[in-house]
């Protein structure tokens, strides 16, 4: 059998880019054997006889020190592992076979809060731009998440077409199962929630990408008329999170928007929820929305995102032109809850096909694209 090595920054349950590596290191090691090169593992993965965990500091917590060990240690560990295929993720190894790009920094520049964090983005992301343009295109085969990022790996960093292959993520389809009402009822009582409807966001608070200010400011507004009666449920930590939470103190939405910060159990407040709102201003793919939409919520999404391309034209008004437009997402939102009790029916089919892909048929496709293209060389670079 075919050794693989996976350079990667966490495999673990959580995360869109974490999840994925870690189901298809696990899916791997069913038949073979498996090097990961990574900050942090799962413990199921590490326990795996066929696995091998190489890990590697990142010191004091700061992603950059951390990803250029990492990608030395990726390089190190890749030369001398004759004969197996090389898996990494964008820029974080210039390791030139397989590369599985879950985000295109060429296709986004992060609008980060603070004028420390702003400064680090300026001198950081260009660098990442580079590094792509250099990395990208020599691999041997490029896997996308999305149609969306495979066009902007070809269009933006100069990935020839023919190398590039897209795999959509999969899903477990009992986790993410649809929501019973006792399911629901239970989720609710566990979270304190009453008989609102309630709109959750999933999503990381560090800077603007997510177009949480954009959802929180439709919210406001409709937060101003006596008949909306919706509540906000906002999942997700990052460095603007404290500033978040007391501006919607000081606008008197302390009630109607809730933060609760990071959870584990994300399809446990999915249950507990009637719909999800993600106006993200760049999405390469969306692995939240997709959840979200397997529990059999209605999803509003911007329709840049890789995952509206999975949407059919039936549900089209779930689509988001604009992640800045506070009117139309409003607008959008009462539609919505105008019709609440229809969506559940309205979203099944997609939902369905959604939970129809597993993690498994996943990786199983992402084996089949990285094997159209002829292995690299021992010496990797």
């Amino acid at each position: 059998m075919t050794p693989w090595l996976i350079v990667a920054s966490e495999f673990v349950p959580t995360g869109g880019m974490d999840m994925p590596n870690l189901a298809l290191a696990r899916h791997l090691a069913r038949t073979g054997r498996v090097e990961v090169v990574t900050h942090r593992a799962a413990d199921e993965l590490a326990r795996l006889p066929a696995v091998t965990v190489r890990r590697v500091p990142r010191p004091l917590g700061f992603d950059v020190l951390g990803g250029v060990l990492l990608g030395r240690a990726g390089l190190k560990r890749a030369r001398r592992a004759a004969g197996a295929r090389v898996v990494v993720n964008g820029t974080n190894c210039d390791c030139r076979d397989i590369n599985w790009v879950h985000y295109v920094h060429s296709a986004y520049r992060r609008t980060a809060a603070g004028w420390a964090r702003r400064l680090k983005e300026r001198i950081v992301h260009p660098r990442r731009c580079a590094a792509e343009r250099a990395i990208l295109p020599a691999s041997r085969v490029v896997v996308c998440n999305s149609h969306v990022t495979a066009r902007d790996v070809v269009e933006r960093v100069g990935v020839p077409a023919d190398r590039v292959r897209v795999v959509y993520y999969g899903i477990d389809p009992d986790r993410f199962a649809p929501v019973t009402a006792k399911e629901r009822q239970a989720a609710r009582a566990a979270l304190g929630w009453g008989d609102r409807p309630w709109v959750v966001f999933v999503g990381a608070m560090g800077d603007t990408r997510k177009g949480f200010d954009t959802l929180y400011a439709a919210w406001r507004f409709l937060c101003g008329g006596a008949r909306w009666d919706a509540n906000l449920a906002v999942v997700g930590r990052g460095a603007e999170l404290p500033a978040w939470q007391e501006r919607a103190r000081a606008d008197g939405l302390a009630d109607r928007v809730h933060f609760l910060g990071f959870r584990p159990d994300v399809d446990r407040v999915l249950a507990a929820a009637d719909a999800m709102a993600h106006p993200a201003r760049y999405e390469a793919y969306g692995l939240g929305v997709h959840e979200a939409l397997c529990r059999g919520l209605p999803v509003l999404v911007s329709a840049t995102a890789g995952v509206a391309e999975r949407y059919p034209p039936e549900l089209s008004d779930l689509l988001l032109p604009d992640p800045d437009d506070t009117a139309g997402l409003a607008d959008r939102l009462r539609a919505w809850r105008r019709d609440l009790e229809a969506w559940p029916g309205r979203v099944a089919e997609l939902s369905a096909a959604l939970r129809a892909i597993t993690w498994d048929d996943m990786a199983t496709d992402f084996v089949r694209a990285a094997n159209t293209m002829t292995p690299c060389a021992p010496d990797r670079a």
